[in-house]
């Protein structure tokens, strides 16, 4: 009863957060110790195989964070081959080059250096300064690594729950163009996935294309999309377009003040990439926009390096980069004393 009501208190924390802003980066932590609460629970339930059923969770943890590397290096090649070089491109490859040598130092000082040097010499090179400086790389690639697990867990969390199907308003979010004038995969995917939600709604639905006009477009993302939409058979009257803003977060405060010109019931949805719908309610939120985040498909080889740019500009903000540098420097001082201790 004990390991139940631990659980149902940290689920019902995440939950009550979770509803009151579904933006606010806490819930990725919070969703992160709910998750990890359930294990003691398990273990109890699980009885006289308690050990077998935690063996297997070591095993699975150990065996995927082994294979995290390669993956990244494998997903970043590929991201190259099939669209191009460029620093954000490479992102996954360079994650899972920087976890795999995090790895390798921690399997050379953990496990190699003691059994193939023995325990003696093994103790005086864990109180040298070597020692000290390749734990601190440790620590932060581990550190870095985790963070952006958490991250990743709830951005998944996000495409998969549940959502209403009862909207006033569903925001579609802009992306560039091909040839200035036709909407790309991309953007495709989003207005594909605007139109199920617009099929689905029971209540009248109004479509919102949002984007403006870039530099090297000969017409506003807006126009493109609501072209599309028609060529989908969406009436005209049900589409309402935003064609002036140039930023994302332009995008949801001018989709807002059209909404907010308007009379009656204002249930809004928004329709963005599936790894993009996070930060996107952390704009809405920004400019007062009470939404739901609706998440469109991409190429799988497309989604981990296009989530790690998503993590980067979160935690690029003043306030996440200030928290995530005060957690990473708590844990390396904690590594030094630690160390120093033994």
């Amino acid at each position: 009863m004990i390991t139940l009501l631990f659980t149902l208190i940290w689920w019902g924390i995440f939950y009550h957060s979770f509803y009151k802003d579904r933006s606010r980066y806490r819930n990725c932590h919070l969703l992160a110790i709910a998750l990890l609460s359930m294990i003691p629970f398990i273990l109890y339930v699980s009885g006289q195989y308690a050990i077998q059923v935690m063996l297997v969770l070591f095993i699975a943890t150990t065996v995927t964070l082994l294979i995290v590397p390669f993956f990244l290096i494998h997903n970043g090649i590929v991201m190259i081959k099939n669209e191009g070089r460029s620093a954000a491109h490479m992102l996954s490859l360079a994650l899972g080059i920087v976890v795999l040598i995090g790895e390798l130092l921690t399997a050379y000082n953990v496990v190699f250096y003691s059994y193939v040097y023995g325990l003696e010499r093994a103790q005086r090179y864990f109180s040298s300064d070597g020692f000290l400086v390749q734990s601190l790389i440790v620590v932060t690639v581990v550190y870095g690594s985790l963070s952006f697990v958490v991250f990743m867990i709830y951005s998944v969390f996000l495409m998969i729950i549940p959502r209403s199907k009862d909207f006033d308003y569903v925001i579609i979010h802009g992306a560039g163009l091909i040839n200035g004038e036709k909407v790309s995969k991309l953007l495709q995917e989003r207005l594909d996935k605007a139109i199920v939600v617009y099929s689905k709604d029971p209540s009248p639905t109004k479509l919102i294309p949002s984007g403006g006009r870039g530099s090297d477009e000969s017409i506003s993302e807006a126009e493109a999309m609501k072209r599309y939409l028609l060529e989908q058979g969406i009436p005209e009257s049900d589409i309402l377009m935003e064609d002036q803003s140039t930023t994302t977060l332009e995008n949801l405060e001018f989709s807002k003040a059209l909404i907010d010109s308007r009379e009656g019931r204002k249930y809004t949805a928004l329709v963005t990439s599936n790894y993009h719908v996070y930060r996107a309610l952390r704009y809405c939120r920004r400019v007062g926009l009470k939404c739901k985040g609706i998440g469109s498909h991409v190429a799988f080889y497309y989604w981990p390096s296009a989530l790690i740019r998503e993590f980067i500009a979160v935690h690029s903000e003043k306030k996440h980069a200030f928290l995530f540098a005060l957690g990473w420097a708590f844990w390396m001082w904690f590594t030094v004393m630690l160390i120093k201790a033994n």
